[in-house]
């Protein structure tokens, strides 16, 4: 058994943090931008990808099929998640691969435009797990090129797609620039991790609180199964938040909650949001930095941001 897991966390006592205003939740959206990173042998990849509304492998030729329902996501899905963060008034991170951004800049440009945070979610929408160190490498540095020259800022958080490397927090440390990364799906709050004894702030993400789980048989058919669960979520986190501090993730895909049959259910979980008080929608940058200056780490601020940063 590793000795590094932590099973205990906060141990039920988190620092006292105060949200901004007073919100009893942070809610963090997240919109994962990967169309035109998928696997695709048209693109000179390896292979095709496999996973998108069904589970499928073209093997030896190209897949118009499965490249066209990512394209979905750009072309039809991003339009209407972007009206309904617009309508709601929600600040997002866009978890942006570098390829995507690389073939769709203009996307990234919108989301900048509306106010959006722009975040690294690899170079292509592949696991880390099995990389050299050199490509890993490689791969951050390209990812964190593309979205800079897209977004007009380098991206400030992370977010492999699947298992990491054991290498990634060493080479993200590396690099340079990132406030936070969100490989990790332990907590329902921001924590420190010890890297190289260095000290690393992560961002917890969520599986269940997605619309992921609308494909491969995760449990969602119809948009209310994603408003339901979310506001089940929401509800109880918020509860909670009036004894202590609580964030919440919600994780969106433009070709999966941006389809006419599921945009529904993200709309009625927003109106159920905006429906209450004590809540603060916010970039996972903005969680991150207020975090680490509420519980007195302005250190890692100067360090990743700079001294006139703090």
């Amino acid at each position: 058994m590793s000795p590094t897991r932590d099973f205990r966390g906060y141990a039920g006592r988190p620092p006292a943090v105060l949200w901004p205003d007073g919100a009893r939740l942070a809610v963090s959206v997240v919109v994962n931008v990967e169309e035109g990173a998928e696997l695709a042998l048209s693109a000179g990849d390896e292979r095709n990808e496999s996973v998108y509304e069904v589970q499928e492998e073209i093997v030896g030729v190209p897949d118009p099929c499965m490249e066209s329902h990512f394209e979905y996501g750009t072309r039809a899905g991003w339009p209407r998640i972007r009206a309904l963060l617009k309508d709601y008034g929600v600040a997002a991170t866009l978890n942006a691969n570098g390829r995507a951004v690389a073939l769709s800049p203009w996307l990234a440009q919108e989301g900048v435009a509306d106010g959006h945070e722009v975040a690294a979610h690899g170079w292509r929408w592949e696991r880390h797990a099995h990389m050299s160190e050199a490509e890993e490498r490689s791969a951050i540095a390209r990812t964190v090129a593309a979205i800079t020259e897209a977004a007009g800022a380098p991206p400030r958080g992370w977010h492999t797609r699947s298992a990491t490397s054991p290498n990634t927090r060493r080479l993200l440390l590396e690099q340079g620039g990132f406030l936070y990364d969100s490989n990790a799906y332990n907590d329902d709050l921001p924590y420190l991790t010890d890297v190289g004894g260095t000290d690393h702030l992560v961002l917890p993400y969520a599986f269940d609180t997605n619309d992921m789980r609308f494909t491969r048989n995760g449990g969602f058919v119809f948009g209310d199964d994603f408003a339901h669960y979310c506001i089940d979520a929401f509800d109880r986190l918020h509860a909670e938040g009036g004894q202590a501090p609580r964030m919440m993730s919600v994780g969106l895909h433009l070709r999966i909650i941006g389809r006419p049959g599921r945009i529904g259910g993200l709309e009625r979980f927003l109106a159920h949001v905006a429906s209450k008080s004590g809540v603060w929608f916010a970039r996972r940058d903005q969680i991150a930095r207020h975090w680490l200056e509420a519980t007195g780490r302005q250190d890692i601020l100067a360090r990743v941001l700079g001294p006139t940063a703090v």
